[in-house]
């Protein structure tokens, strides 16, 4: 006999007990509906490639940062006097304390691979041209969020680069005129970077994660209002252009997911200290400067930008604007072709673009002396080059090649023809 009242649309077929549990369920919260329009049934472009599994891989981090960053807060003191011996505590006595540490670190990296890579095929294919400018808005703004998460993160062991790290960071905001001086005091709590600083970082660096998971959920729902975009960057036309989500993606992005555990896991094992500085296992000393300080990887390209520019204010204003800039892309690119594949003057920029932010990388972990100054500034000026000159430049007298009529129609050209 069912433990579970029958609903008024239940069949007189006889169910099993889990199906009349999804189907009381459903009736009262439709839960199981929301997810197969969402996920299951939803129609996705059947021409996608591996370079789309990166999204569902930055949900992986985003998981992975949120589980271990609780496991870590439990035994975190947030004490400017006690943060370092904690984070050793935890290293070293706390079971699995090491692994769960190891974890949060390396999948921050990992998280910032997985965007990174995430908005250059976006800058290659096109998605943020119309319709989906809000989307690339939401993205951008994801960005932000999480770069405010990361820096407040670095900051939390309170070694030698993370004190320092934030002392010259947010002194930066002093260079704004007038307002600079107040929002400086602010974010220090006092009128240094100390145990009031850390408390305030660390409530942020708690709270920011999940008002990421919003964001992320509202980008979800925008990117479903109009579909994902595909290598062609041809709209979808007919059903014959779509595949369901489930199984086909599903199944690529559980490969891609095997992938990337494998790779994460070798560097959580064998190589957790790859892109960490040795100074940060040394305690915060204000009496004592580093000869060399440097952000975490993901922010180089911007501390390069950052120190190109001779003027503090200009410095940091260029800094933001290389961000702020973004927004701005679906309207600087005037070109009607999406993908990068039809556009020949665009793919070159495209790798030139590529190569630059490989350089202002390498360049802002060099010390700010000799050519590495001069090697700066040009890197620098071709990125703001690239967007507000070459871009706009290329959307207006470039000649793309002929666009497929449709998804299968460009499948059905690059298909070799059979020879019997």
């Amino acid at each position: 006999m069912s433990h579970f009242p029958e609903d008024p649309k239940d069949s007189s077929e006889p169910k099993s007990l889990g199906q009349q549990a999804k189907d009381w369920i459903e009736f009262r919260l439709p839960i199981f509906k929301l997810l197969d329009s969402a996920v299951g049934s939803y129609p996705a472009p059947k021409n996608l490639n591996y370079w789309w599994n990166f999204g569902s891989l930055a949900g992986v981090c985003l998981v992975i940062q949120l589980l271990t960053g609780i496991f870590l807060a439990m035994h975190y003191t947030a004490h400017s006097t006690m943060a370092f011996d904690s984070v050793e505590n935890i290293m070293r006595n706390v079971n699995y304390g090491w692994l769960m540490r190891y974890m949060h670190a390396v999948a921050a990296s990992m998280f910032f691979v997985m965007v990174y890579i995430h908005i250059f095929r976006n800058l290659y294919y096109g998605s943020y041209k119309y319709p989906r400018e809000l989307l690339w808005w939401i993205g951008i703004v994801i960005l932000l969020v999480m770069m405010a998460t990361a820096f407040m993160g670095y900051v939390l062991p309170w070694g030698q680069m993370s004190f320092w790290g934030a002392t010259v960071i947010t002194s930066l905001f002093g260079a704004f005129p007038v307002v600079g001086p107040y929002i400086v005091t602010w974010l220090w709590g006092g009128y240094s970077v100390d145990n009031p600083t850390l408390n305030r970082f660390y409530a942020l660096h708690f709270l920011l994660p999940f008002v990421l998971v919003g964001i992320v959920v509202i980008h979800i729902w925008a990117l479903h209002q109009h579909g994902s975009n595909n290598p062609t960057g041809v709209d979808v036309k007919t059903k014959k252009d779509t595949v369901p989500f489930n199984p086909f993606y599903t199944i690529k992005d559980l490969f891609g997911i095997g992938v990337f555990l494998f790779i994460f896991s070798y560097i959580v094992f064998f190589a957790p200290n790859m892109l960490g500085d040795p100074d940060n296992y040394i305690p915060a000393n204000p009496m004592v400067t580093p000869s060399h300080i440097v952000p975490e990887w993901y922010f180089l390209p911007f501390y390069a930008i950052l120190r190109a520019v001779p003027d503090k204010l200009g410095g940091v204003l260029s800094m933001f604007g290389a961000i702020i800039l973004l927004f701005f892309l679906p309207w600087l690119d005037s070109s009607p072709v999406r993908s990068a594949r039809y556009r020949p003057w665009f793919k070159w920029a495209f790798w030139g673009l590529v190569i630059d932010c490989f350089a202002l990388g390498y360049l802002g972990g060099k010390p700010p002396e000799g050519n590495f100054i001069l090697l700066g500034r040009i890197a620098t000026l071709y990125y703001f080059f690239h967007f507000l000159v070459l871009v706009p430049l290329i959307g207006r007298f470039e000649k793309p090649l002929p666009i497929p009529e449709s998804i299968s129609a460009a499948e059905i050209s690059v298909k070799p023809e059979f020879k019997g």
